[in-house]
């Protein structure tokens, strides 16, 4: 679903036969960010107009090569799945009108997490805001003052400056995180002692990748 107009859907049957490009949708635990190690039900939109050349689910660039699944499939495996909150994440899950998708996950009892780089204008409604910039496509302005938690991935020294030119923009709440990339090692002492030395900061690692797990 690109970008539909979904705002006068009242019908619940109708907002279950919505459609989205999904890549993959899966039961497992958050392996990122403030949430790391909660059992989480994610479902993986197709299609990102951001591309970053690091990214490590680069399949689910291509929204064509990816199904439509109906809201209602979703939800029904999501519900059954015991997860307490859904992950919606991508590509870039804010290319797709997501108010179809959140409004019947949270009807079903589910909380709402979103994963976003934060380029295309935001939709849904989400328990929980993580925004994750990128620099190949900066978030739109209005998505600042809707985010929970930023987490930032850090190759080089200069993401460090950047991470708190993003910072400034967020709400005073915001939780503040900085992720080193996972092929780029020496960005850990970098992220270490900028943390010791910025305490407001804390750090992410992707735990999933240690555990082996999807």
């Amino acid at each position: 679903m690109n970008k539909q107009s979904i705002s006068l859907i009242n019908d619940a049957a109708d907002i279950m036969d919505v459609e989205y490009p999904i890549m993959e949708h899966f039961y497992t635990i958050q392996g990122e960010g403030v949430h790391t190690g909660k059992a989480s039900y994610f479902i993986r939109t197709g299609g990102c107009d951001v591309e970053c050349w690091w990214c490590d689910v680069k399949d689910s660039w291509d929204e064509s090569r990816h199904p439509a699944m109906k809201v209602g499939e979703l939800v029904k495996y999501a519900k059954e799945s015991g997860a307490p909150f859904a992950v919606i994440t991508g590509g870039e899950p804010l290319l797709h009108n997501l108010d179809a998708l959140t409004t019947a996950l949270q009807k079903a009892g589910l909380k709402t997490h979103i994963e976003t780089s934060g380029s295309s204008p935001f939709s849904g409604n989400f328990d929980w805001v993580t925004l994750s910039p990128k620099k190949f496509k900066p978030p739109v302005k209005e998505m600042y003052p809707l985010v929970n938690e930023l987490k930032v991935v850090v190759l080089r020294k200069n993401d460090l400056k950047w991470a708190e030119q993003h910072a400034a923009k967020c709400p005073e709440h915001t939780k503040l995180l900085l992720q080193p990339e996972w092929d780029t090692p020496e960005s850990v002492p970098l992220i270490v002692e900028y943390v010791k030395e910025n305490p407001k900061w804390g750090i992410s690692l992707q735990t999933h990748k240690y555990l082996r797990v999807p």
